[in-house]
């Protein structure tokens, strides 16, 4: 049976996604040991990143894009809660989360400038990053004592039907081989994003707490 463009899409990523999850940062975050504030960093950058991801596709006109997004598949407003309840509670994300989200802003402004149908690529990442969420969910519930949408709005917004749904319109945009292969290629620039993010906020050792004592 041939596999469909999100399936070649999701095998040729495959190492990106196995790397995250074996990273500093997502080992704490199961652990239950990720201080609360690289959480609420994660947030942060994710929320430069969607800023100007959902801005631009939706002013993309191509064909491809428009057939795909539609803003009920924005989550800048579940982003944005949860930084409110943070806020609200005096937490607030560490300088290096701002720095990783607007790299990560500023590569999909370039994107957007030169190929808008590769935006799909962003797009299926951090639509994904939700979905996985789903095991994540009760790990960061029971870590930070969280509930929906109390600080868990973002995290807590994986929905499979949903994802059914918009894998149909992403295996319908990618008829050809060369829309397919430019939204792998920018799928993988957003996977080297959300690594570098997971990377700034990884929960610091004893090394670094040693040579940057407070």
């Amino acid at each position: 049976m041939t596999a469909t463009p999100v399936e070649r899409l999701r095998a040729a990523t495959r190492a990106w996604h196995d790397a995250l999850e074996t990273t500093a940062f997502a080992t704490a975050m199961l652990s239950g040991t990720l201080p609360l504030d690289r959480y609420v960093g994660q947030l942060a950058a994710y929320r430069e990143a969607l800023a100007a991801l959902e801005g631009e596709l939706s002013r993309a006109t191509s064909p491809s894009v428009t057939h795909v997004w539609s803003p009920d598949l924005a989550k800048l407003p579940l982003l944005e809660r949860d930084l409110r309840y943070f806020t609200q509670s005096g937490i607030h994300p560490p300088p290096q989360a701002r720095v990783a989200g607007r790299a990560f802003a500023e590569e999909i402004r370039r994107t957007a400038a030169a190929d808008p149908d590769a935006l799909l690529g962003f797009l299926y990442v951090m639509e994904g990053s939700t979905l996985g969420a789903l095991l994540l969910h009760r790990y960061v519930s029971e870590a930070y004592r969280l509930t929906v949408p109390y600080g868990l709005a973002y995290y807590g917004s994986g929905d499979r039907a949903r994802w059914a749904r918009f894998t149909i319109r992403l295996n319908e945009a990618m008829t050809d081989p060369d829309t397919e292969a430019r939204v792998l290629a920018a799928a993988e620039r957003a996977y080297h994003h959300t690594a570098s993010v997971a990377q700034a906020l990884a929960p610091p050792t004893r090394a670094t707490a040693d040579t940057n004592p407070t």
